[in-house]
């Protein structure tokens, strides 16, 4: 009776989210791993400057992707052999996690290529185009690609070299507060420039014409740009917590909740309302070409948050 006590409390809600959570990672990135319909597709193009720049783009992407494979088996093994063991040494979780975010930080840094191409065309079209053209590609392009490229991989650097066993945990926390108000950022610039696209192809009647797709149009706009503020002033409240038990898990774990239900709310959109009509650069990149699209799973973990007490172990 004591030992099924002890393995129900050892198997609480959070831990099979975190579990569920690690297994999402994996499988998403090892569908994108090995889904290599993209090799050849500069060749399908023509040829031609651009074909050379999606070459350039795919091969620096994939390398990164590599890394983020390796993060995911990582993350999954270590999980798995916690619930086997039924525990992991603070320093091995420490050691394991920092392996994680400088993988992490190699994936986004793959990007770096496309960055570059949105600087190179934005400067080279700058002068012969409207103010309200280069505003346009400064918002959608230039300015997501560098964030995303550059911003969030030297935080996830920071962050990493922070974190480790023989440091105070505060600078840790602090830096681990603002990597993932950045990744909000990211997600906000990201997805709002893909909205950005589907408005100049499909027109506005495409949001008037489906209703679904107007709630996920203000759902990144307005609902993730109030999830930035939000997450951002958590942050700054939070940026001299000392230790992981006098972290407030309830407002993270709403931060967490959320950020899972918006990816959660528009992949479900596309499974429940789609049409032949329906179909646009939104769901293209949403549902095509999403890493992050294991973030879903993420309410798994918001929810126990969100009735935790302390820092579990």
């Amino acid at each position: 009776m004591a030992k099924s006590m002890t393995e129900k409390k050892f198997y609480s809600p959070l831990k099979i989210g975190l579990l569920i959570v690690s297994l999402a990672y994996f499988l998403f990135t090892f569908h994108a791993m090995f889904t290599l319909q993209w090799i050849g597709e500069w060749d399908r193009l023509g040829g031609g400057g651009f074909s050379q720049t999606i070459l350039v783009e795919d091969i620096n992407a994939t390398i990164g992707l590599v890394f983020r494979f390796a993060a995911s088996i990582i993350a999954l093994g270590a999980i798995v052999y916690y619930f086997v063991k039924k525990g992991l040494s603070a320093p091995s979780a420490t050691k394991i996690f920092r392996w994680i975010l400088v993988f992490e930080a190699i994936y986004w840094m793959g990007l770096i290529a496309t960055g570059a191409y949105s600087v190179y065309g934005f400067a080279r079209f700058f002068g012969g185009r409207s103010i309200a053209s280069n505003l346009t590609s400064l918002t959608s392009s230039v300015i997501p690609d560098l964030v995303e490229s550059i911003v969030l991989p030297i935080a996830l650097f920071v962050t990493a070299y922070k974190l480790s066993p023989n440091k105070p945990m505060k600078g840790a926390i602090k830096w681990g507060l603002i990597t993932g108000t950045i990744y909000v950022l990211v997600f906000w610039l990201i997805n709002g420039s893909i909205w950005v696209s589907t408005i100049n192809q499909k027109g506005f009647e495409y949001l008037t014409t489906f209703p679904e797709h107007f709630l996920s149009f203000d759902l990144t706009r307005i609902g993730l740009f109030a999830l930035l503020l939000f997450t951002a002033y958590f942050t700054k409240k939070s940026v001299g917590t000392e230790t992981l038990e006098k972290l407030k898990l309830r407002a993270f774990g709403a931060i967490i909740l959320a950020l899972g239900l918006y990816f959660l709310w528009n992949y479900l959109t596309w499974i429940f309302f789609a049409t032949d009509a329906t179909w646009s650069n939104w769901y293209a990149w949403f549902l095509g070409h999403n890493m992050d699209l294991w973030l879903l799973s993420l309410p798994l973990v918001g929810l126990p948050l969100l009735f935790e007490r302390k820092a579990s172990d």
